[in-house]
């Protein structure tokens, strides 16, 4: 066991863990965040996707010792009252389903608009494509993001 210190959504933790163990179990084990899902603790679905210093990243597969002092930012801290573009958007465009998916969807298009103000549907595409939805919301999350762009416009 060894002791960590993260920053996430703009509290900071302590607590103690073996190295090894996945950031996912941590944030949601450990700090009971639970909105941030594990779906195939391979880094293949995204339903796990956190900002890691503003980058999404799969928590499922990234051990706590990476982590170590790092900016932290799940679902949960994405916004106050869940009224980020991006989740605005998702409701307006009536993208979930069955919502397991949905956090890591949003955590990941989020990061895209930070990068991309205005992305192709290419640039969507790219960003989203290791974001699995069983329900085959894609038509609708892509459309979710291009509204969010418009929304976020100066």
């Amino acid at each position: 066991m060894a002791n960590y210190s993260l920053k996430v959504n703009d509290k900071t933790y302590s607590f103690d863990v073996t190295p090894d163990t996945p950031l996912l179990w941590v944030l949601r084990d450990t700090l009971k965040l639970y909105g941030t899902k594990y779906g195939c603790g391979i880094a293949q679905c995204g339903a796990c996707t956190v900002h890691i210093n503003n980058l999404p990243i799969r928590s499922c597969s990234i051990p706590i010792e990476k982590v170590n002092s790092k900016s932290i930012v799940t679902i949960e801290g994405l916004s106050k009252e869940s009224d980020h573009p991006v989740q605005v958007a998702w409701e307006e465009e009536d993208v979930p389903q069955c919502g397991y998916c949905q956090s890591g969807q949003i955590m990941t298009a989020a990061a895209l608009l930070d990068r991309i103000p205005n992305p192709t549907d290419e640039e969507i595409n790219t960003a989203m494509k290791g974001n699995i939805c069983r329900c085959g919301t894609y038509s609708r999350i892509r459309s979710a993001i291009k509204a969010a762009a418009k929304n976020m416009e100066p």
